[in-house]
């Protein structure tokens, strides 16, 4: 990884550009929504863990839903879709 490289990938919707290497989950956190989906109750939603354990960072990841947020690095041109 080069020192300063950074991609960008869209977040509903939304570019955003972050460094190389960083999780989906991390770029949910540096786009300002660490919200990623809402429960059946419509109470956001968000990453507990960040290592997969507790499921609150699904999100739909080109165009895969319920992929976990935290254990996805980031790539040029991703497409993330958050539930909330």
């Amino acid at each position: 990884m080069r020192d300063g490289a950074s991609l960008t990938l869209r977040i509903n919707g939304r570019v955003v550009t972050v460094p190389v290497g960083t999780s989906v989950a991390a770029a949910l956190a540096l786009a300002g929504d660490f919200v990623s989906r809402g429960d059946l109750g419509g109470r956001p939603r968000g990453p507990l863990c960040g290592m997969g354990v507790c499921f609150e960072c699904r999100a739909t990841i080109d165009g895969v839903p319920e992929v976990l947020a935290c254990l996805t690095p980031c790539r040029d041109g991703q497409e993330v879709v958050t539930d909330a």
